[in-house]
């Protein structure tokens, strides 16, 4: 049967992998700092490669949207990685051969064979490596140009669009990104991965905190929406959690942007409730600029859960190798996960084969629950309505990192679709939306995926201080980007372009996260607050510059200085955050 001959499907799964990491090049090792970039690159990103590769080898393609989030796609390109990385894998392999030694004098067999295990492991990641010449990035881009995933994009930094101060910083954020995206990947992205799945719409704002004098930091306005930030800047399709869309208004209009589809598939209305397994054009509740007519996928809500949770979820399995308990010093992981709740002191040994022997297991429910969801979506349809998609959004670290089987587990979902008669394929979105209407327009409130599906995990009582910081920040950079002194000479476009990174790097929703977790607050705080001190001297340095038009050696070496510690976005462009400034190239 050729291709043209195949029945449609009954229905799509698109997996979405969010590779992303905060700039920690230049700023601590460990046990945070660029260690976290080492595991992310052993443990997902290489593990992730290989089973594209072995399944392109057998004619199959993965077909996820893979988010590549600019600040980590210049730190896998960034000189510190790629000459620090291959010797952070040969401490792990030279840590392998020590802990063989030890179980071994010690008549542990079953640990020295993991051992051996781990050291066959770290030995594949360098010889990757070396094989990649050092290009992740170069990889990942090579399956992306023959179509068996597709790469697309998150804002610069992270930052958590619903909370940013300005509309220029929320445009920079994503033209930022754009640029970037384009230069690692060659061509203009076609989606975006809004950070932490976070949406606000157009309408009239005040600033959430005041001045840490108690004084407000600037009047309210009325900002723009994500979907007009998005479509300025041509990004097609972006995500939203589940309840962004249940909760969601239908938005009746005859003008749907030139959307072919409505026009020819009258019978494409938003139903009631609204369909999860269907995009949506997003559309603001006033119905003005409805030109701006980007496409939201809403998170499926059934099977989320089902691939993340450690505690009810696949890598919560007992056989599964458990994240948290290490021998030190070489770090390597002997024990599997046993069982909830179980004491670390209590933990089991670690058999990879009966892990192994569990994947295709989770693989077969997984495609289950995703073949079950999809015929209850297709109830009621016409028979020549659009197939249903369900929209599977992850981190990527999820798989290799803290689900150690969670490559093969991808594998297995891929192999299994392609092997068995199940009526549902694997899909990018873009391909979806080449090929299938959207099903109405809507619009949405505020919101994320985060804790209640709002903005708390990034604004409470612990991270508030942080705005105070980053709203005079934002105000002040607009202030000295819209001016024109800045392309005066090359010095005072330096200086205006290391402010601005200051900047993204002080919007990264990162430091919020991770001060609300408690995952890592005191690295957080040490990194939020050293950016903003550092955004604070660069500011004295254009101060001293717009008044002298000359620096002193001490600023100068100062300027350079911290160009070398944050040099990431190397064509980054302070138009962009001009005032007013919304069209590419403006």
């Amino acid at each position: 049967m050729n291709q043209s001959e195949k029945p449609r499907p009954e229905g799509f799964l698109t997996l979405t992998l969010h590779a992303h990491l905060p700039y920690v090049v230049n700023h601590g090792t460990w046990p945070h700092g660029l260690e976290w970039l080492h595991e992310a690159a052993a443990e997902t990103y290489l593990p992730l490669l290989r089973v594209l590769g072995r399944l392109e080898k057998d004619g199959i393609g993965l077909h996820c949207n893979l988010v590549i989030t600019p600040v980590l796609m210049e730190q896998l390109a960034h000189p510190v990685f790629l000459a620090e990385f291959p010797n952070y894998l040969t401490r792990k392999i030279v840590a392998a051969r020590e802990d063989e030694a030890f179980f071994t004098q010690s008549g542990e067999s079953h640990y020295a064979e993991t051992a051996r295990f781990w050291h066959r492991f770290f030995t594949q990641a360098l010889d990757d490596f070396n094989t990649l010449d050092g290009s992740i990035l170069g990889a990942f881009r090579r399956f992306h140009e023959k179509g068996l995933i597709e790469i697309i994009t998150c804002c610069a930094t992270h930052g958590y669009l619903p909370l940013l101060g300005t509309d220029e910083s929320v445009r920079a954020q994503i033209r930022t990104a754009v640029t970037t995206h384009k230069r690692h990947i060659g061509e203009h992205p076609k989606g975006i991965w809004v950070p932490e799945c976070g949406y606000r719409p157009a309408g009239y704002w005040n600033y959430p905190v005041n001045n840490q004098d108690g004084s407000h930091i600037a009047g309210g306005f009325t900002r723009i929406g994500v979907e007009q930030a998005l479509s300025e800047s041509d990004i097609k399709f972006f995500f939203v959690d589940t309840h962004l869309v249940e909760e969601s208004a239908q938005i009746d209009s005859p003008y749907s942007g030139g959307n072919r589809h409505l026009a020819t598939h009258p019978r494409i209305t938003p139903q009631d409730p609204r369909s999860l397994y269907q995009p949506y054009y997003v559309t603001p509740y006033n119905n003005e600029a409805t030109q701006n007519t980007v496409t939201v996928f809403p998170r499926d809500p059934r099977t989320g859960v089902q691939v993340w949770s450690g505690e009810s979820g696949y890598p919560g399995d007992s056989n599964y190798l458990d994240f948290h308990k290490k021998r030190w010093p070489g770090g390597h992981r002997y024990w599997r996960v046993t069982g909830p709740q179980v004491d670390m002191g209590n933990k089991e040994p670690y058999y990879p084969q009966d892990a192994a022997a569990r994947i295709q297991s989770h693989a077969s429910h997984f495609v289950h629950l995703i073949h079950e969801a999809l015929a209850e979506a297709r109830k009621g349809s016409a028979p020549d309505a659009p197939p249903p998609i369900l929209c599977a959004p992850f981190d990527a670290e999820l798989f290799g990192h803290w689900w150690f089987e969670g490559p093969q587990w991808l594998e297995a979902v891929a192999r299994t679709l392609h092997d068995y008669p199940t009526g549902l394929e694997l899909t990018t979105c873009s391909t979806y939306l080449d090929q299938y209407p959207r099903a109405g327009s809507i619009a949405m409130h505020e919101g994320s995926w985060g804790a209640e599906g709002t903005n708390e995990v990034w604004l409470n009582p612990e991270t508030s201080w942080t705005y105070t910081h980053i709203y005079p920040a934002e105000l002040y950079v607009r202030q000295v980007c819209t001016g024109s002194q800045w392309r005066s000479s090359e010095l005072a476009t330096r200086i205006v372009q290391q402010l601005c990174r200051e900047l993204l790097l002080l919007e990264s929703s990162d430091w919020q996260f991770l001060i609300t977790t408690g995952a890592a607050r005191d690295y957080a705080e040490l990194r939020f607050m050293t950016h903003n001190d550092q955004y604070l001297e660069l500011k004295g340095i254009w101060e001293a510059y717009s008044a002298d038009g000359q620096l002193n050696e001490h600023q100068s070496g100062r300027l350079a200085a911290i160009e070398q510690r944050d040099s990431i976005f190397a064509d980054l462009d302070p138009a962009f955050w001009a005032a007013g400034a919304s069209e590419p190239g403006a």
